[in-house]
C-alpha cells in the first residue's frame, strides 16, 4: 500500500518512499502479502486477469474492508499504471504514455464514495464495457481506494497535515488472442547505490564500485516486449564466482512486462560480493514454454579509497 501525506494549505501530495510503497508494488503485481491492520484497509482480490471480447460487458466485485478502529471514509479512483526502472509500479490518474494499452476508459466503479464502519466491509462493483472496435492485445489499469479524514475532522482541521492510506488492485485485460513476443535483451550487475547504463547481452560489463560497503549489489535483467500482449516471466538468475560455483540463485519476481517496452527486472543480491570476476547466468520463460538463456561476465572492483583513507606517502 502507498502512503500519501497531504499538505492541506498547498494541496500538494508527497509520495512517501518507504516500506509501504514497496508493499503497494508487491500487491498490485499479485504477490501474497499479509494484511497491514495498522493501515486501516483491506482489499480482495489484489489482481484480476480477465479475457473480454470487443463489444462485451463484464462485471465483478472487489471486497473492501476496514481494519481500523473507527469509521473510515474512502474515495475510489480509476488509474493508469506502469512499472518504472526500479521494478516499482507507479499509479497515476493519467499517464499519457500508457494510453494505447490503458483499460481505464472502459472501467467504472460503484460506489465511488464509501464509508465503512469499524471492522466493516463493502463490495465495490466494477464493470468493463469494451467498444466493438478494440484491437486485440493486453491492456491494464487499476482501481485505487484512498482514505479521507472524518467529516467532522475535515471541517475542524482547516490547516495542517492529514495522513491518507491508499490501497490498489490491478486489472489485466486480454482481448482476442494476441501472441506473446519477447526476448532476453541484457544482463548486468550494478551497485545498489548507482544505476549505470545496461550493456548489450553478452558484452563484458564493469560494475560501478560503491564507496559504501553496505550498499550491496543488484543484478539487472532487461526483457524486451515488442508485442501487444503483456507477459509474466518465470525462471532463475544465478551468480557464479570465478571457479563456476553458484554463490546465489534468485527466482524471477512476479512482475508483468507490459506491451511495447523494454523492462528492467531488479534482483537485489543478498551476497556481499568481494572484488573479483563473476558470471551472471539467466534462464527465463516469457510464457511461451521456450527457455531463453543468457549470461554476462562482470567484474567487481574494490571500493575507491577516500582521501582520508589513502596511505600516506
Amino acid at each position: 500500500m502507498e502512503v500519501y501525506t497531504k499538505d492541506m494549505p498547498t494541496k500538494r501530495y508527497l509520495h512517501s518512499k518507504c516500506q509501504l510503497a514497496l508493499a503497494a508494488g508487491l500487491l498490485v503485481l499479485g504477490a501474497a502479502l499479509p494484511a497491514h491492520a495498522q493501515l486501516g484497509l483491506g482489499l480482495v482480490p489484489m489482481r484480476s486477469e480477465l479475457t473480454i471480447a470487443p463489444g462485451q460487458e463484464v462485471s465483478g466485485a472487489l471486497k473492501l474492508s476496514s481494519e481500523s478502529g473507527a469509521v473510515t471514509r474512502i474515495r475510489a479512483e480509476i488509474d493508469d499504471f506502469d512499472i518504472d526502472d526500479t521494478s516499482t509500479p507507479q499509479f497515476e490518474r493519467d499517464l499519457p504514455k500508457e494510453a494505447a494499452y490503458s483499460c481505464k476508459k472502459w472501467l467504472s466503479l460503484n460506489p465511488m464514495e464509501i464509508q465503512l464502519d469499524q471492522g466493516g466491509s463493502l463490495l465495490v462493483r466494477y464493470t468493463f464495457r469494451l467498444p466493438p472496435t478494440v484491437p486485440e492485445g493486453g491492456y491494464n489499469c487499476a482501481a485505487g481506494f484512498t482514505t479521507l479524514p472524518p467529516a467532522d475532522e475535515a471541517a475542524q482541521q482547516g490547516m495542517g497535515m492529514h495522513t491518507a492510506v491508499r490501497i490498489v488492485t490491478a486489472f489485466y485485460i486480454k482481448v482476442g488472442a494476441p501472441a506473446v513476443n519477447g526476448a532476453l535483451k541484457a544482463i548486468s550487475l550494478e551497485s545498489a547505490a548507482a544505476t549505470p547504463a545496461t550493456p548489450a547481452l553478452g558484452a563484458p560489463a564493469q560494475a560501478a564500485p560503491s564507496n559504501d560497503p553496505k550498499s550491496g549489489w543488484q543484478a539487472v535483467v532487461v526483457l524486451d516486449n515488442p508485442g501487444r500482449m503483456y507477459f509474466r516471466p518465470t525462471g532463475k538468475l544465478e551468480v557464479l564466482d570465478a571457479s563456476g560455483q553458484a554463490v546465489e540463485t534468485e527466482d524471477f519476481p512476479s512482475l508483468p512486462i507490459l506491451p511495447e517496452r523494454s523492462q528492467r527486472v531488479i534482483f537485489p543480491l543478498k551476497t556481499q560480493l568481494v572484488p573479483g570476476n563473476y558470471k551472471l547466468r539467466v534462464n527465463v520463460d516469457i510464457g511461451t514454454g521456450e527457455i531463453q538463456e543468457g549470461s554476462a561476465d562482470v567484474t567487481v572492483d574494490a571500493p575507491a579509497l577516500s582521501a582520508a583513507a589513502k596511505p600516506a606517502k
